[in-house]
């Protein structure tokens, strides 16, 4: 794959990559014309969903350099499996598929994840001043100490908004366990939370 994936534009995507939500019809073009082979065409598509894939494998990995790293994956997978997209589900959710897959496939082969979370779960969480601004920047980290499984969970249920069935499928779980760790995780963010200074209630 010609590495066209950059930060530069090319006067294709700067022409139709207008708006950061096209018209369904237009990601249709752009996806018939990347299955042709049309690099350009592929470049608008990555210009409309790195954002969101990115910001998936963020919060998946809890690591800049890793979400990276499957983000740029999960592009080069798109790009090579293309062929097989026939629309059943929005382009979005296919992408995002993939880029589980990548998440979880790193972590398969790789012990940093496991070194991460235990690392984590040793620091202390001193009590900090929590303001308006803070507390989503404080809500980040919580998720970013939540165990794994409850974390991918929360990630796509409860921020990205796919069902338990959708969540279940991309994780390959049970349903049943997707909605358990759901729980879990709101759970252990709450009590999180409220260790670091910040209750909810209180701000109502």
């Amino acid at each position: 794959m010609p590495a066209l994936l950059t930060a530069s534009a090319s006067d294709y995507s700067q022409s139709m990559v207008v708006a950061s939500q096209p018209a369904k019809s237009e990601e249709a073009a752009w996806i018939r014309r990347a299955q042709r082979q049309d690099m350009r065409a592929f470049e608008a598509l990555y210009r409309l969903h790195i954002d969101r894939v990115y910001g998936l494998c963020l919060r998946m990995t809890g690591n800049v350099a890793e979400a990276e790293d499957c983000a740029q994956e999960a592009f080069i997978q798109a790009w090579n499996k293309l062929d097989k997209f026939r629309g059943d589900s929005a382009f979005s959710t296919w992408l995002h598929r993939i880029a589980v897959n990548a998440v979880l496939g790193r972590m398969r082969s790789s012990k940093r994840e496991q070194d991460r979370i235990k690392a984590a779960s040793e620091l202390s969480s001193a009590p900090s001043a929590i303001n308006d601004t803070g507390s989503l920047r404080d809500l980040a980290e919580a998720v970013d100490r939540l165990p794994e499984g409850a974390r991918h969970v929360f990630v796509l249920s409860g921020i990205y908004g796919y069902s338990h069935e959708e969540a279940s499928d991309m994780l390959g779980i049970a349903v049943g366990t997707s909605k358990a760790q759901l729980h879990r995780a709101r759970r252990l963010l709450s009590q999180q939370l409220k260790k670091d200074g910040y209750d909810p209630e209180e701000r109502r």
